[in-house]
């Protein structure tokens, strides 16, 4: 994929040369093809240059800093992972404060492959309800509402 900037260099060039926002566009698109800018962001850097702000650097946006990925949290994430490989992802999360999103992202970039918890409760297995086929031939049809007086023993 073609950078951006690199574009924007050529949008510029034309600028200068005096051609139209409309032959710029055809000339990127016969040169970066399918990585080409859009007609509406050619047509928004032409508008710039016109109005004489000649740099090609994007503005400055607004917005929250992203605060996950700092050395800091970095080394947090890792230092727990040291101390017992085997913690949830959640628990990660609360040791570290930071989002369960980056620490996934951070076990993704460095390798490392969370395992995917089973859909039920670790206590509850279904092979477990086929070790006990007498009990649940007994159990069968009846509700003790709690009281397990009936069965037999």
């Amino acid at each position: 994929m073609a950078d951006f900037r690199e574009q924007r260099a050529a949008v510029k060039f034309c600028f200068l040369l005096g051609k139209s926002g409309t032959e710029t566009l055809e000339m990127l698109k016969t040169a970066y093809k399918d990585d080409a800018m859009g007609k509406t962001q050619v047509f928004e850097w032409f508008s710039r240059f016109k109005n004489g702000e000649m740099s090609i650097d994007d503005k400055p946006r607004s917005g929250r800093p992203s605060t996950a990925r700092t050395h800091e949290n970095v080394e947090k994430i890792r230092e727990i992972i040291k101390e017992d490989r085997r913690r949830t992802i959640e628990e990660i999360v609360e040791l570290s404060g930071v989002t369960s999103l980056s620490v996934r992202q951070f076990l993704t970039k460095n390798g490392m492959t969370p395992v995917p918890h089973l859909p039920y409760s670790p206590d509850l297995a279904p092979c477990d309800f086929f070790l006990f086929p007498r009990m649940k031939r007994d159990m069968k049809g009846k509700n003790d509402g709690g009281d397990v007086k009936h069965l037999k023993r």
